[in-house]
């Protein structure tokens, strides 16, 4: 266990790509206690400086997308290069999703069993915000225990997308033809966020409809503004379940990489998350100061409790808040 008079050897530990120690470090950074968060934050300002190095992917797909089923294929092709592959799985038990890592976990049995390859669950208690701040500490410990591939995956309903895209380097969307599920991802935004598409399933009888989805995708990409002047999104095809069409899209990754590094703008792209995260932690804390004092979480309640009652409009009631918090605070 992580603790004051071991933390300096859980580093040294932790650079040299111990498994044992990268889980402890990251149950470490998972828990809310006082003394823990503390001591966490002392482990995430030494492993900074060693931070940075590992490509960071983000893999969101609809249940039923074989999610699972490609990462297995994709992670032990990685692995094959000679790469070092760590997964981290946000949102496996949402009440929205009913998705399980366990499950995950079994179907991904060469994965989970390869000594290059780390899982981690990161629970999100139907909260996807608090789990994605979680996800991302957690992909800077697998960095500085010397993964060089790190993917978050979560299920791709709500603000998962957004969340997941807001903390990776490239973010894949698997998709599966029929059923109106390649119309129902265009509806969904997924093409602004998406660096990659992939339609998974291409197997079977199912040539027909992913070669018809393939072409949708392509067509809804053409005509909207690139997120980046450096890369057109590409849709690609693989069958997960026959390891057909993974590599094609390793090496579309690979230019998707090149090509922002060659602009600079990855450089930027990460800098701009860092910020980014650093604006949305600071309003989470500023807030949980507040509803900790006694006086503002009254207050807040009262004012609450009026809008409910139609006793009192929204806009009043924040207005009367914004008061009481520059009359408490700043005058």
């Amino acid at each position: 266990m992580i603790n004051e008079a071991t933390l300096a050897e859980s580093i040294r530990r932790l650079r040299h790509g111990e498994r044992a120690t990268l889980a402890q470090a990251m149950t470490l950074v998972e828990s809310r206690h006082p003394r823990h968060q503390a001591l966490s934050t002392q482990l995430l300002d030494a492993i900074m400086p060693f931070c940075g190095n590992a490509l960071r992917l983000g893999v969101t797909g609809t249940p039923g997308a074989g999610k699972s089923t490609f990462l297995e294929a994709f992670g032990m092709l990685l692995i094959r290069e000679g790469l070092k592959v760590a997964v981290i799985a946000v949102d496996p038990s949402s009440p929205v999703t009913g998705g399980s890592i366990l499950g995950d976990k079994t179907r991904m049995n060469d994965l989970a069993r390869a000594e290059a390859a780390f899982i981690r669950p990161v629970p999100s208690s139907g909260h996807l915000g608090g789990a994605s701040q979680r996800a991302r500490e957690l992909m800077l410990l697998c960095e500085a225990a010397g993964y060089d591939v790190v993917i978050v995956e979560t299920v791709g309903v709500g603000q998962s997308e957004t969340e997941v895209a807001r903390m990776v380097d490239c973010f894949i969307s698997l998709q599966i033809a029929g059923g109106g599920d390649d119309l129902q991802g265009i509806k969904k935004g997924l093409m602004e966020v998406a660096d990659l598409i992939v339609i998974n399933k291409d197997d079977g009888d199912n040539h027909t409809n992913v070669a018809i989805a393939r072409h949708m995708y392509e067509s809804a990409l053409h005509i909207l503004r690139r997120k980046y002047d450096e890369w057109q999104p590409r849709v690609l095809t693989c069958s997960a379940l026959e390891k057909r069409g993974i590599d094609e899209i390793w090496h579309a990754i690979i230019d998707f990489k090149t090509a922002l590094t060659a602009s600079g703008r990855l450089q930027q792209v990460r800098q701009q998350q860092s910020v980014e995260w650093l604006r949305k932690q600071t309003e989470e804390e500023v807030l949980n100061r507040l509803f900790a004092n006694e006086d503002f979480d009254r207050y807040y309640r009262q004012t609450l409790l009026a809008v409910k009652n139609n006793t009192l409009s929204p806009r009043t009631g924040l207005r009367q808040l914004s008061e009481f918090i520059q009359t408490q605070y700043f005058d």
